[in-house]
């Protein structure tokens, strides 16, 4: 079972019927709030900030299939989390995405991952 899956939309294609790239970010961020609202962080996904994202593609995802997101947290600092996202299209490997994220405070600066929020990520 993935953290998060959905149909791709006939909007998210171009006209060969294959998903603009830009789209797999959508689906992790679709993922990431799944992910953390399973462990109990909304707080968590509300005041994060996406500090870089990098994507390797493998094979497109087209109209018709179901997008299936996995997420796993693979690196914690201080004030960042690291997310890797594997995404896959009615079965077949579309690409993996990395992400750091930032805690941030309501100003916008970084601040500490709480232990508790530690553990949800790892767990």
């Amino acid at each position: 079972m993935s953290d998060w899956s959905s149909p791709v939309r006939y909007a998210e294609v171009d006209q060969q019927g294959v998903v603009f790239n830009s789209h797999y970010l959508l689906y992790c961020d679709e993922a990431m709030g799944a992910f953390c609202l399973a462990r109990g962080l909304r707080e968590f996904v509300e005041r994060v900030r996406l500090a870089t994202s990098t994507l390797t593609w493998r094979g497109p995802a087209h109209w018709g299939d179901t997008v299936e997101v996995d997420v796993r947290c693979t690196r914690l600092g201080r004030t960042s989390a690291t997310l890797s996202f594997d995404i896959r299209a009615s079965g077949r490997e579309c690409c993996t995405v990395e992400t750091v994220y930032v805690l941030a405070d309501l100003a916008g600066g970084p601040v500490p991952i709480p232990d508790d929020v530690r553990a949800a990520l790892t767990a």
